[in-house]
């Protein structure tokens, strides 16, 4: 017996014969090859010849004898200009006689002449191809399409002790773009590396700048939780997946025709990127519309995949595709497909995407104008539509969208889905002749299609619950319990999951992101507060707590030695990072603490002498601290002098001068910087607010290999529980059941607020037969008063526990109602009511308290822990469903060193006398009536000066009281700057809250 064959040539030849077998493919001639042309000339003579022989008859009119020469030129200089992909698209034309290259299959099989036209196309697949004109190299496979090549592999074999990487090497080093065939745009699209078990791909070859991308399923397969790699498979090769589900003759002309596109960079700052489908986008589209195929419209799809899966890619390719999309009886499933998203570019990349495969103007639209622009893109059935979701509350009664049947696809889907637009979105598109039918089974009527076409009431309640004519396409990164219940697919074990899956952690292992907990390091911070004047004053606990915790964040010395660890870090590490481009973020609690922050830093920087790194600040409207008023316009400013707009910033900060952008509450989702390396972190992050958060660090760019976390307040256990949920599978345990709503209308009962016939009043004049008149308003408020003079008698506890309640019944009925219909009256009729009464109710402003003046921080200190890896197991519990529970917050009130008390001994630590030296001098100035006087009578500039002049003096006066302290001050003219500056604000700003009687 002959021995076990192991070789490559083996590995060739298994491919070629499926693909030559079963895969519609002729073996192709590889001497047959022009090399300079790179074309197989005879083969697209022939296909031309064979399936146009009216246009080639009317060509050879025109030239003769020279028409195939001249048919072959002409063809060339069409890619050279245009490019293959619009020559396989848009054909090429020669003196007015028009040529396909190839012909795309027919979306119905109701023309028989597309049908034979498709059919016509000849598909080789070629071993060892010798393609250069000045050596016999050759690549081991190269698929053509009516002789020309559009694909080329390179297949490595490990029982010979290559693998793809080999391929890989092979393909930057001995494969140029100067050989025709590898031409950027004009011949072969698509590089695979192929080996036993991984693929690789490229649509461009640089030499040694060449890039490849995993073209893997992942370790348990496409669609499902893993890590890179592929499965085993008991039945064959691990990559076979590769030829026998993608290269396939159908398969590679639907890729060639509907998805590879090309995308720009309409700056110019970039070269174009001839985008390929990566396995999991290929898969998650077809599998979508097999599923819709199937079943029709009316089903719910949600699709997790994470951060760095090419989300806007996907989505660009099933809107197309759903538009186009028939049934088995080649009726059309959808007559529109309406993308919902906030980003912007999804606009003009969908835009630029479709066209490439349509060349037809209008085929997507973008709602930028107004809700009317989006009821006539609804009413002419425009095939793409893109808008937000806030258009649709100003349309949905006016829109007649017909018997229509829609595709909505949901960008980021979370928990505005259950609010109020989105209801208004599917009042606005559903049919909800179904839902009647169902009403008026359940009433006992006759009329079974009928309605009375002015009962607004059962109109809303009909489009509750899923609806037949609606099919929702989710996609997010972190969805929560609401968001897989409403989108998600139950199975049999009663458990919500995603339709599909590309993992958080497939994503990092194949390098489309970076893993941001890979480098994390967090600090303690240790402090301890004394009180500051002489009586005791109770209040509210919880209030003080955050008043006391709110008055250490700001104090000047917490966010000066903040500020001095980031930009030592920065100073020192981030800015050396991704070839010196690298950026960080700064992450604030709030507003305040946004501005105190970026003064801070820009002063440091000015002291330490370096001007050239940029600092911009990110917050929403105005903030008042010391007198002055600050907004993001005022603080950002060019090196000249220019204001940067808000719209500018995004933008602004990406140029190399701008190194630090400080945020509070602003660019903590959606915002993508590839060159964010470092992210400073000075805020309590929880859930999926920790997830969006530090991903802004995970886009990859050329250079960038990690990226570091600096955490001032999160533990690292905190962070892995947030991320664990996200890293892998999303799941909900149980549904929530309806019947929750009924429990928390019952406990609202109890508080007697209201009376049946209050509701029933104010119902009927909500959904009133007649236009509204003069005084209605008046009237609906009447039907509410009783409620809320009731509401005013309650007790303090009382009135919380009712709000808490009342607001936990209007959000889990807007829930509840998009997953099913109750077609329950009395419940929904006493849902508007809830929701106006919730509007009227006092607003639940949360006890604030001041204790600038009441408490003094005498001890202070930062303590480093190690820099660690946060690793992620995925191995958690899936969420719980939404119940009833309203919760309770019992309000307490303590005495103010009780209140402090119970702070000290969570943040103290075993202070030394160096940790409150500062603090004993900030006592000192703080109880001289001398500067008492100039803090109360001088501005702050005028105090700094003389603050200035004096503090050195004093230092070198308390030399002996502690000389390892104040001989680094001396020593250090830095440090003896940034601690005068320090204290010196201290000082201003704390005899500035005291009265002024009590400080002259």
């Amino acid at each position: 017996m002959a021995d076990f064959d192991v070789r490559e040539k083996r590995f060739e030849q298994d491919i070629e014969t499926f693909l030559c077998t079963h895969g519609g493919y002729l073996k192709g001639d590889p001497a047959a090859f022009d090399r300079k042309l790179a074309l197989d000339t005879a083969t697209l003579l022939s296909f031309i010849q064979s399936s146009q022989p009216r246009e080639w008859e009317r060509y050879v009119r025109i030239y003769g004898a020279d028409s195939e020469r001249r048919l072959i030129e002409r063809f060339c200089r069409e890619t050279d200009t245009e490019g293959l992909l619009a020559v396989l698209r848009k054909g090429f034309t020669d003196r007015g006689v028009r040529f396909r290259a190839v012909f795309w299959k027919p979306e119905t099989s109701m023309n028989d002449a597309t049908r034979k036209a498709y059919e016509s196309n000849i598909l080789h697949c070629t071993r060892q191809l010798h393609y250069a004109t000045g050596n016999e190299k050759s690549i081991d496979i190269v698929l053509f399409v009516n002789g020309i090549p559009v694909v080329s592999m390179e297949l490595k074999c490990e029982f010979t002790g290559q693998n793809t990487a080999n391929a890989i090497e092979q393909y930057r080093f001995d494969r140029q773009d100067r050989d025709t065939i590898f031409a950027f745009k004009k011949r072969v699209l698509v590089h695979f590396a192929v080996d036993l078990e991984n693929v690789y791909m490229t649509t461009r070859l640089q030499g040694e700048r060449t890039f490849f991308l995993p073209f893997n399923q992942g370790s348990n397969g496409a669609g499902h939780v893993g890590g890179k790699g592929n499965p085993p498979n008991p039945d064959g090769y691990q990559t076979a997946y590769l030829w026998k589900q993608v290269l396939f003759r159908d398969r590679l002309l639907e890729i060639l025709q509907k998805y590879i596109h090309i995308e720009k960079d309409k700056k110019g700052i970039r070269d174009d990127v001839v985008i390929f489908p990566r396995y999991h986008q290929l898969d998650v589209v077809t599998r979508l519309l097999a599923h819709v195929r199937e079943n029709g419209a009316g089903h719910h799809y949600l699709i997790q995949h994470s951060a760095g899966s090419g989300k806007s890619n996907s989505i660009a390719w099933l809107a197309h595709r759903l538009s186009g999309l028939h049934d088995d009886r080649d009726e059309k499933i959808f007559h529109s497909v309406i993308v919902v998203t906030d980003r912007r570019i999804l606009d003009s990349q969908l835009q630029d995407t479709v066209y490439q495969f349509d060349h037809v103007e209008g085929v997507v639209q973008k709602i930028d104008e107004d809700s009317r622009q989006l009821k006539e893109a609804i009413e002419s059935a425009t095939p793409i539509i893109i808008t937000t979701l806030q258009k649709f509350p100003v349309i949905y009664r006016e829109v007649n969208s017909g018997k229509r049947r829609y595709a909505v696809i949901v960008d980021e889907a979370h928990s505005s889905q259950t609010g109020d637009a989105a209801k208004k979105l599917k009042q606005a598109l559903s049919d909800r002749t179904k839902a009647l039918e169902e009403y008026a089974e359940l009433e006992g009527r006759t009329e079974a299609t009928e309605k009375d076409e002015e009962d607004k009431m059962l109109d809303e309640m009909a489009a509750h619950g899923r609806h037949d004519n609606l099919s929702f396409f989710a996609f997010t990164a972190t969805p929560k319990a609401r968001t897989l219940q409403m989108f998600g697919s139950k199975t049999e074990d009663g458990r919500y999951r995603p339709f599909h899956i590309y993992s958080m952690r497939q994503a990092i292992e194949e390098g489309f992101i970076l893993d941001v907990l890979a480098h994390y390091m967090t600090y303690r911070m240790y402090y301890r507060i004394v009180k500051a004047i002489p009586d005791d004053p109770e209040l509210d606990t919880s209030a003080g707590v955050r008043a006391i915790r709110r008055f250490e964040t700001l104090h000047p010395h917490n966010i000066s030695a903040k500020t001095s660890i980031m930009l030592e870090h920065f100073l020192h590490t981030t800015q050396h990072k991704i070839g010196g481009r690298a950026k960080a973020m700064v992450v604030t609690p709030s507003r305040l603490h946004a501005v105190r922050y970026v003064l801070e830093f820009r002063r440091q920087l000015q002291e330490k002498g370096f001007s050239g790194t940029g600092v911009l600040v990110a917050f929403s409207g105005e903030v008042d601290d010391d007198g002055m008023t600050y907004t993001e316009e005022k603080m950002n400013r060019t090196a000249a002098g220019e204001t940067i707009r808000e719209s500018q910033l995004r933008e602004t900060f990406a140029k190399d001068e701008y190194k630090i952008l400080i945020v509070a509450e602003k660019y903590q989702t959606g915002f993508d910087q590839p060159l964010l390396h470092t992210m400073f972190v000075d805020k309590k992050l929880s859930d999926v607010k920790a997830v969006q958060t530090l991903s802004r660090l995970n886009r990859t760019a050329r250079g960038k290999v990690d990226t570091f976390v600096l955490d001032f307040v999160n533990t690292a256990e905190d962070i892995r529980k947030a991320f664990e949920p996200y890293y892998e599978e999303t799941v909900l345990e149980e549904e929530t059941d309806p019947n929750v709503i009924y429990d928390l209308k019952n406990t609202l009962e109890h508080y007697r607020l209201w009376q049946k016939t209050d509701i029933d009043r104010f119902a009927a004049l909500f959904w009133s037969t007649s236009i509204q008149q003069a005084g209605d308003m008046g009237k609906l408020m009447a039907t509410l008063r009783p409620a809320l003079d009731r509401f005013d008698t309650l007790q303090d506890d009382e009135k919380d526990l009712f709000k808490s309640t009342l607001a936990r019944f209007n959000r889990i009925y807007a829930f509840v109602t998009q997953i099913c219909r109750l077609f329950d009256r009395d419940i929904h009729a006493f849902s508007r009511y809830a929701r106006f009464l919730a509007r009227l109710l006092p607003k639940d402003g949360r006890a604030t308290v001041d204790v600038d003046d009441k408490v003094l921080l005498e001890y202070y200190r930062l303590e480093q822990q190690a820099e660690q890896r946060i690793a992620l197991t995925g191995d958690v519990q899936g969420f719980r469903p939404v119940t009833g529970d309203a919760g309770r917050r019992e309000k307490k009130k303590d005495p103010l060193t009780v209140i402090i008390d119970r702070i000290n001994e969570k943040h103290g630590t075993n202070f030394t006398e160096m940790d409150k030296v500062l603090l004993q001098i900030e006592n000192d100035y703080a109880t001289d009536s001398k500067w008492q006087g100039y803090a109360q009578h001088s501005d702050v500039n005028t105090f700094m000066m003389l603050f200035n002049k004096h503090f050195p003096d004093m230092v070198a006066a308390r030399f002996e009281e502690n000389n390892a302290f104040f001989g680094t001050l001396l020593n250090d003219p830095d440090i003896l700057k940034q601690t005068m500056h320090t204290m010196g604000t201290i000082i201003y700003r704390r005899l500035n809250v005291l009265p002024k009687e009590n400080s002259e």
